[in-house]
């Protein structure tokens, strides 16, 4: 049973250090009072050079995704590095900023504003 269980263990070593260099990434996405917006279009792109995920045949170089109730998105395992994350909402400004990606797990909050007023220059 030890032998067992010492191969396992040996077999599963190689899959846990070729994940050394990925990322489970959270993102929240909420409004200016702290509520969680749902439904939000949440994209990830791979903007590092040219990093892409490998997942079996086909390559991703972004991840488009929505919001839960919860307001939450959960990327599957990607490569660290450097990812720009947008996030679309109606009735909310268009979000969009990088950021670098270090660690093994990472939550990014992103607070989403009211539009701006329109204004015109042509009167009534």
């Amino acid at each position: 049973m030890r032998t067992m269980l010492l191969l396992l263990v040996s077999a599963l070593l190689p899959a846990v250090a070729a994940d050394k260099n990925t990322t489970n990434l959270k993102i929240v996405v909420t409004n200016q009072r702290g509520h969680p917006v749902q439904d939000a279009s949440v994209i990830v792109k791979f903007v590092e050079g040219r990093s892409v995920a490998k997942f079996g045949a086909k390559e991703r170089e972004e991840w488009e995704l929505r919001s839960n109730q919860e307001g939450a998105v959960k990327v599957p395992s990607i490569p660290q590095g450097k990812v720009l994350i947008q996030v679309i909402a109606k009735d909310y400004q268009t979000y969009g900023e990088t950021f670098d990606i270090r660690e093994a797990e990472r939550t990014i909050e992103v607070k989403l504003n009211p539009p701006q007023p329109q204004y015109t220059a042509h009167p009534k």
